[in-house]
C-alpha cells in the first residue's frame, strides 16, 4: 500500500492496533470530466463555428460555454492526442508524427516517456475513475498485436477501462476493436444496424452506469474519442440521407456564406478575410456534371458522419444528465487537426488505392456513387472540401499554416466558472488543456508519477479566460513552436513566422527533396490577420529573422531535430523487427485477428497457403480456412457451395477468383493454393486439394503495397468483414475442422510502386 504503517504491531491482535492508509481522495467539488475528441474536423465544419453543417449538441454546449477561437493543434492526430492527454509538447512525447511512421530519433519513437504523466494517471492518483472509449493511436503499430507488449495502451497509461481501436482509423461498420487489453470483434454486423459511434456511444455510458452502479460520488474522467470524422466517411444510412443534395452548390459557394457566418459570430479578429483558393484546388463550376456528383456526394458523407457523432454525443450527455450531474461535469471538446486533404484533388473510394498508387478514376467513382459511404468503400473527400472545412484559413492537416493547426475547441461546465455563450481570442494549444482541467478541478500537477520524477508541463492553464472578463485578460501562451514532416512556424505573442516544406509531388511546385535551409519563411500579424492572408516578410525582415532564430532555440529544445519530411521513406523501411526471421507462419482457428502489419507479408510474391482439415459432412463444409482483409481489399481462402475457392481482392476495384469444379468429399484433405509471380505486376495461381491441382487462374495484378486501410488482419476459421469475395457474409465461419494452418512464402517482393516511388523521389 506504500507508506509507514502506522497502527502497533504486538504478539498477537490482544496488543496490536490496526491501521489502514487514507485512500486518494479528490477535492470537494471536483467535477467530473468528459474530453471529446474529433477526429480531422476542421475550424469551420462544427454548427458554432460557421458550418452548416448539423452539430446542436455541440452549438448546445457552446452556447452554455465558452468557445476558443485561437485554438491550436499540432496538424496530425496522434501528435495531438499526446499533447492534450500529457500538456507536453509532441516531440518532448516522441510523437513528432503519428505512431505508425515512428523512425529512429528520441522526438520520434512514438511511445511517450513515462515522465511525461498522462492526465488520466494525474486524475486516478487523485481519486477519480478513468475511462477511454475510442481511437487511441498512442502506440507503435508493431506493439498493437495479441502478442506485444501492453506497455503503451491505455491501461498502462492510467486508463481503468478502455473500448476502442488502435491505429488512425477503422471502418465504422466492421471495426477492429479492443476491449481492454484484448481484440475483439463488434458486438452486431452491419446487417443488424452496427455502427461504432454508437458503439461507442453505448460503452461510454455502461462504464459510466458501473460506476455509478457502485459508487455514486466518485468523479470521473472520460476520454471520449470518436472515429468522426476520419476517413472513411461512412455515416449510417438515415443520416446520409438527410444531406441529400445539400452540398450541390459546391465547395467555393460554402466557403464563402460560412465566412459570413464566423465573421458574424465574431469568431474572426476585425479586418479578417477569406485566404484566397488555392490554384491547385479547382472551381467549383470548372468540374463536369459527373465530377460535381461525386463531389457533393462525398461532402453529404462527411456531414452526416458528423451529425450522427454529434448525436451520439448527445446521447451520453443525456445519460450524464439524467444522473442529475451535468452541472459538476467539465466538458471539453477539440479537434486533433484540420480538415483532411489525404482523399487527394477528386476525393478517393478506397484510401488503400492511393497506397497502391492506382487511384480511381472520375468514371469509376461515378459508376458507383450509391456505394459511397457504406461498407464497401473507404471515401474520403476532396482538397476542395478539405479547403472549405477549413475556412478562411490557408491548408490543411499536415500543414502548419492554420488550416492545418487550428481547431475547434469548446469549454463547458454549467456548475463551473465559465461564462455561458463566450468566445475568447487568446492564443490557446492542445498542451493547454491539461492544466486547464486540473487548474479547474483544485489538483496540483504531481512531481512525481509510480515513483517516477515528472518533467516540467509545457503548457499552461487557459482557465483565465474561461470566465466573465476573460476576453479583456491578457494572453498568457506566448511562445508555441510548430513542425510536421518539415514545415514549421512559430507563434510569438501576435506574430507568426511560417514555412512549408511539401513531403511529396502533390499539389506544390516545390521540390520535396530541396534542403529545408531553402525553404521560404513567411511573416504574419496573426493577432489581425488569422487567415496569413498579408505576408510582412519583406516589412519586417528583423522581425522574421529573431522568429526563425526562436523556432531554432525551440526546436533544439524540445527534440524536433533532425527534420524529416520523408513519408514514403518511413513507410517502405519500417523501424526494425525484432522477431526471428522466418519463411513459414502458422495460424490457428478462431483466434484473434493478426495485424497486416505483423502477418506474413504475402504482398506481390510468390506463396503458399496450405490447410488440413476434416470433414465430416460434404453437404456443410463452408467456411473460410485463411483470410486478410476485407471487401476493401485481401484475399480469402475458402469453401463455399462445398467447393474449394480463393478470391483475391484487388482494393475493391476487382476480383481474381480460383475455383474448383467439383465439391469435396467426406474426411482428412490437405488444400493448397500456391501463387507464382511472373516478372510484371502479376502471377499465377493454382488450386490443390490432397497434392492433385483442381484449379488453376491468372492474376493479372497482385496487391502490391497494401491490402487494406481499416484494420481488417489475417484470420484463421473466420473473416473480419465486409466480406473479401462474392456470396458470402463475414464472418463465415469455417464448419468442419482446422487441424492445421500454414502461409509459406518462396520469393521476394518483385514489385511495390510504393517503394519505387520513394526511390524516384529521393534521385530528384
Amino acid at each position: 500500500m506504500g507508506g509507514e504503517f502506522e497502527g502497533v504491531i504486538g504478539r498477537d491482535w490482544r496488543d496490536s492496533r490496526p491501521w489502514w492508509p487514507s485512500m486518494p481522495a479528490p477535492p470537494a467539488g471536483a467535477p467530473n470530466v468528459v474530453l471529446i475528441v474529433l477526429d480531422d474536423v476542421g475550424f469551420a465544419q462544427l454548427g458554432c463555428y460557421g458550418s452548416d453543417i448539423r452539430t446542436p449538441v455541440l452549438d448546445g454546449l457552446a452556447a452554455g460555454g465558452a468557445r476558443l477561437a485561437n485554438f491550436h493543434t499540432t496538424s496530425l492526430c496522434s501528435p495531438t492526442r499526446a499533447c492534450l492527454l500529457t500538456g507536453r509538447n509532441h516531440h518532448r512525447n516522441g510523437m513528432g508524427r503519428v505512431a505508425d511512421l515512428a523512425i529512429g530519433y528520441p522526438g520520434y519513437w512514438g511511445r511517450p516517456p513515462r515522465e511525461n504523466g498522462f492526465l488520466p494517471e494525474i486524475l486516478r492518483a487523485a481519486g477519480y475513475a478513468t475511462y477511454a472509449v475510442g481511437k487511441w493511436h498512442l502506440s507503435p503499430e508493431d506493439e498493437t498485436n495479441m502478442a506485444a507488449s501492453r506497455a503503451t495502451w491505455p491501461l498502462a497509461r492510467g486508463f481503468d477501462r478502455w473500448y476502442g481501436f488502435h491505429g488512425g482509423e477503422t471502418h465504422q461498420f466492421v471495426p477492429a476493436l479492443y476491449h481492454d487489453n484484448h481484440a475483439i470483434r463488434p458486438p452486431r454486423s452491419v446487417e443488424d444496424g452496427y455502427h461504432l459511434t454508437d458503439d461507442l456511444a453505448d460503452r461510454a455510458i455502461e462504464f459510466l452506469g458501473d460506476l455509478r452502479a457502485a459508487d455514486a460520488d466518485k468523479p470521473f474522467f472520460l476520454y471520449f474519442a470518436t472515429g468522426a470524422c476520419h476517413s472513411p466517411h461512412q455515416p449510417p444510412p438515415r443520416w446520409l440521407e438527410r444531406y441529400r443534395g445539400r452540398f450541390d452548390a459546391g465547395w467555393d459557394a460554402w466557403r464563402a456564406e460560412t465566412f459570413e457566418r464566423q465573421v458574424a459570430a465574431g469568431l474572426l479578429p476585425s479586418g479578417t478575410v477569406l485566404s484566397p483558393r488555392p490554384p491547385w484546388v479547382p472551381a467549383w463550376d470548372s468540374l463536369a456534371p459527373g465530377q460535381r456528383a461525386v463531389a457533393a456526394r462525398f461532402m453529404e458523407c462527411f456531414a452526416g458522419f458528423l451529425s450522427h457523432a454529434d448525436e451520439q454525443i448527445g446521447r451520453l450527455l443525456a445519460f450524464v444528465g439524467e444522473r442529475g450531474e451535468l452541472d459538476r461535469t467539465l466538458v471539453v471538446v477539440v479537434s486533433d487537426n484540420g480538415a483532411s486533404a489525404e482523399g487527394g484533388a477528386q476525393g478517393s473510394i478506397n484510401d488503400v488505392r492511393l497506397v497502391n498508387i492506382d487511384p480511381a478514376s472520375d468514371a469509376e467513382m461515378l459508376a458507383r456513387i450509391d456505394e459511397i459511404g457504406g461498407p464497401t468503400t473507404h471515401n474520403n473527400y476532396p482538397w476542395g472540401w478539405t479547403m472549405a472545412g477549413n475556412t478562411p484559413f490557408r491548408r490543411w492537416k499536415r500543414e502548419v499554416h492554420e488550416g492545418g493547426v487550428a481547431d475547434p475547441c469548446i469549454v463547458s461546465w454549467p456548475g463551473g466558472p465559465v461564462e455561458p455563450g463566450a468566445v475568447r481570442h487568446q492564443f490557446a494549444h492542445a498542451i493547454d488543456v491539461l492544466p486547464t482541467v486540473t487548474e479547474l478541478a483544485g489538483i496540483e500537477l504531481p512531481a512525481e508519477l509510480d515513483g517516477i520524477e515528472q518533467a516540467p508541463v509545457d503548457g499552461d492553464s487557459f482557465a483565465y479566460l474561461l470566465g466573465p472578463g476573460g476576453e479583456l485578460e491578457p494572453e498568457r501562451h506566448h511562445t508555441q513552436y510548430f513542425e510536421m514532416f518539415g514545415s514549421r512556424a512559430i507563434y510569438h505573442r501576435g506574430w507568426k513566422a511560417v514555412a512549408f516544406h511539401p513531403v511529396g509531388p502533390l499539389y506544390d511546385d516545390q521540390d520535396p527533396n530541396a534542403p529545408f535551409d531553402e525553404d521560404t519563411w513567411e511573416l504574419y500579424h496573426v493577432a489581425e490577420d488569422l487567415s496569413e492572408t498579408r505576408d510582412l516578410a519583406g516589412e519586417h525582415p528583423r522581425m522574421l529573422h529573431e522568429l526563425v532564430e526562436l523556432w531554432w532555440h525551440e526546436a533544439r529544445r524540445n527534440q524536433v531535430l533532425p527534420l524529416d519530411n520523408r513519408v514514403l521513406w518511413a513507410l517502405v523501411n519500417p523501424k526494425p523487427d525484432h522477431r526471428r526471421a522466418r519463411d513459414e507462419y502458422q495460424y490457428f482457428p478462431g483466434g484473434a485477428q493478426v495485424p497486416e502489419s505483423v502477418a506474413v507479408n504475402v504482398r506481390n510474391r510468390s506463396h503458399a497457403l496450405t490447410v488440413d482439415v476434416s470433414i465430416a459432412d460434404p453437404d456443410d463444409a463452408d467456411g473460410i480456412l485463411l483470410a486478410l482483409g476485407s471487401a476493401l481489399g485481401g484475399w480469402s481462402l475458402h469453401i463455399l457451395g462445398g467447393r474449394v475457392r480463393y478470391v483475391h481482392n484487388l482494393y475493391g476495384k476487382e476480383r481474381h477468383v480460383v475455383a474448383a469444379a467439383a465439391a469435396v468429399t467426406a474426411g482428412e484433405h490437405h488444400i493448397e493454393y500456391e501463387f507464382t509471380k511472373d516478372e510484371g505486376p502479376g502471377g499465377s495461381g493454382v488450386l490443390r486439394c490432397d497434392g492433385v491441382e483442381i484449379a488453376r487462374s491468372v492474376i493479372p495484378r497482385f496487391t502490391p503495397s497494401g491490402f487494406n486501410g481499416v484494420g481488417a488482419g489475417l484470420t484463421c476459421g473466420y473473416e473480419w468483414g465486409p466480406a473479401v469475395g462474392a456470396g458470402y457474409e463475414a464472418p463465415f465461419p469455417f464448419r468442419g475442422v482446422i487441424r492445421r494452418a500454414r502461409v509459406r512464402v518462396t520469393g521476394p517482393v518483385v514489385r511495390d510502386p510504393l517503394a519505387e516511388l520513394e526511390a524516384i523521389l529521393s534521385q530528384q
